[in-house]
């Protein structure tokens, strides 16, 4: 018998979920499930429900709910536990915890206290999605959930372009469609994409194409469950200041400043901040 499923030493366990089917948990992970002194979770039910699928007993032990509206409170209540000698265990609603997660000031607070963290990785929805999408692995970028504001979304799009590794998002799917037509004006319509719905779960799908044929795609099919879009690198392209003028004062005859940067700033996978200085000096003096 693994030696964490008799006695755990003090301290907070990460334990990653399973992001759809069940027995992607850890044999380790559920080692710590049967053994820690307490039980947290993002969402109680969803602990409760695994630990019945796999047949661990809950005893007389808590489940505490730890999510972003009740942490303050509960904080210092497992931070106390540990300073008692208690291992406790946090588990976020699926994938990996800290990974677009509340768990992230419980694990830097045991830090700060100088208690144990101890991590039990497994399942991520981020990692799955890379595994499957057929895009360059060796750099990316993970930008969690963008802003939910078109506009703002675009700017921060934009601001991504220059980055030279795959670029990858969680998305709602009732604004993926808008969020690939967004991507599509500020990277390129023609920048290869992927997205990933319902991963290891029943009805998983992987689309592939340009995010110009996705944004058409998801716009005439609205699409359900979990999320994950990830978009190709951006090519390196050597641009004299000539062809970014040219580009520049083509851009500005039609748009404004602000967004004429971000479309050339996005078509040459510039810094934005330097193409809107240039297009702010060249909008002046016009």
């Amino acid at each position: 018998m693994n030696p964490e499923s008799r006695k755990l030493a003090s301290g907070l366990y990460l334990i990653a979920t399973p992001i759809g089917t069940a027995r992607d948990i850890t044999l380790r992970a559920l080692d710590i499930l049967t053994s820690a002194d307490l039980l947290v979770a993002e969402d109680t039910r969803s602990l409760r429900k695994l630990m019945e699928i796999h047949g661990i007993p809950l005893r007389d032990r808590r489940v505490l709910a730890y999510h972003d509206h009740n942490g303050d409170k509960v904080r210092p209540r497992l931070i106390q536990a540990l300073g008692q000698g208690k291992s406790v265990v946090y588990a976020s609603e699926a994938g990996t915890p800290m990974v677009a997660d509340p768990g992230f000031d419980l694990a830097r607070s045991v830090v700060a206290e100088g208690h144990s963290l101890i991590s039990a990785p497994g399942p991520s929805a981020v990692i799955t999605a890379l595994t499957l999408a057929g895009l360059p692995t060796d750099r990316f970028f993970f930008g969690g959930f963008l802003p939910t504001a078109s506009g703002k979304r675009k700017t921060a799009l934009a601001e991504l372009a220059p980055v030279t590794a795959t670029l990858v998002f969680y998305e709602s799917p009732k604004r993926v469609a808008a969020m690939l037509s967004d991507a599509a004006q500020a990277l390129g319509p023609t920048r290869r994409a992927v997205v990933c719905r319902e991963l290891t779960k029943k009805f998983e799908e992987v689309m592939r194409g340009t995010l110009g044929e996705l944004a058409e795609l998801c716009s005439e099919r609205p699409l359900k469950g979990e999320i994950v879009v990830l978009i190709d690198r951006g090519d390196k392209e050597v641009v004299s200041d000539s062809d970014l003028e040219t580009a520049l004062r083509m851009a500005l005859q039609t748009l404004s400043v602000r967004d004429a940067a971000n479309q050339v700033s996005a078509q040459y996978s510039l810094p934005r901040r330097k193409v809107y200085q240039q297009a702010l000096a060249m909008s002046k003096e016009a």
